[in-house]
């Protein structure tokens, strides 16, 4: 067994794992934060984002152990309270739900993907970056239009100076 320790949506939480355990699997079964769905075990649909340190992953394919000392943050850790998201309240305007499985790893993409880009993001950049997340209903059309609408209210996107 390992003892792991990380911050998750801003909560101190530690336990002991098997050494393959994913982290998927410690967000679900060890801290009942079932919002994270697992659809493929083999990332390949993205149901399973969260952030970790500030950036996506699919948490599938993230062991647990791996995590220790990390910031995750989870769809469940995205509300302040009462209040949604931006993209959460985005995605209910915009209709891009509706089965909802792939929503939360869809949302949690989505607020990655506009925190690098800010408002210069465009739909052809939207598509390209949500293709590592499936969708069987919308079409995407509709997801594609709620993250745009929260991108164009985005600060510009921050350079890193290559």
């Amino acid at each position: 067994m390992t003892h792991v320790t990380m911050t998750v949506n801003g909560r101190p939480v530690s336990g002991d794992v098997e050494g393959r355990t994913l982290l998927v699997q410690f967000l679900r079964e060890h801290l009942g934060l079932t919002g994270t769905h697992v659809g493929c075990d083999t990332t390949q649909c993205g149901a399973c984002v969260v952030h970790m340190d500030g950036r996506s992953v699919k948490s599938c394919t993230v062991l647990a152990a791996s995590a220790e000392g990390a910031s995750v943050t989870t769809i469940e850790g995205l509300a302040n309270g009462e209040t949604l998201h931006p993209m959460q309240e985005a995605f209910r305007k915009h209709h891009g739900l509706q089965c909802g499985y792939c929503t939360p790893g869809m949302i949690m993409a989505a607020v990655d993907i506009v925190r690098r880009h800010g408002n210069a993001l465009d739909e052809k950049t939207v598509r390209h970056e949500l293709e590592g997340n499936l969708c069987r209903c919308t079409g995407y059309h509709n997801i594609v239009e709620a993250v745009l609408a929260v991108a164009k209210d985005a600060p510009a996107p921050a350079h890193t100076g290559a």
